[in-house]
């Protein structure tokens, strides 16, 4: 793991930090209490609660709730290989697909375990200089254990002209 892969994960992990990078970046996530609970350079877990902010009309948490948090999921990983990179990375999500399997009435936890797929794609980026693109999948647990919801989120990362 490079030095600003690991500042960035420093920074995800650090509970005041975090949240002010929710707030400026993401103030959907932070107002809906999305957290990080675990995260390294190849696998990160993001919750989201079901409560007010975050439910539907049929009493379970709305899917554009499970959605932010699924791409946090994947966003902080991709986030995390292009941290001060030289030369700079953009990165856009392209497509999302989703399917739901159960009602999401507590906690649902994401997990993407990508990384390796994100920093060989950031790499070929920079290498080639061609767009690359990760299709990066991002499953929603809830407190039993059972699948809720699934994602995969397409990916495309670029170099900046220098």
């Amino acid at each position: 793991m490079n030095s600003q892969t690991q500042q960035f994960i420093k920074i995800l992990k650090h509970p005041v930090k975090f949240r002010m990078f929710l707030f400026m970046k993401l103030p959907a996530a932070f107002f809906s209490g999305i957290r990080i609970k675990q995260v390294t350079e190849n696998e990160c877990h993001v919750t989201v609660p079901f409560k007010w902010l975050t439910q539907n009309p049929f009493k379970s948490t709305y899917f554009a709730s499970l959605s932010m948090a699924a791409e946090l999921s994947t966003g902080a990983l991709a986030l995390a290989c292009i941290y001060k990179s030289k030369p700079g990375i953009s990165m856009l999500v392209v497509q999302v697909n989703s399917s739901y399997f159960k009602k999401a009435t507590g906690i649902t936890t994401f997990i993407c375990q990508d990384g390796p797929a994100f920093k060989a794609a950031v790499e070929k980026a920079i290498n080639t200089k061609e767009g690359q693109t990760v299709i990066a999948h991002s499953a929603g647990y809830n407190k039993a254990g059972e699948k809720v919801a699934a994602f995969e989120i397409t990916w495309s990362f670029k170099a900046k002209a220098a």
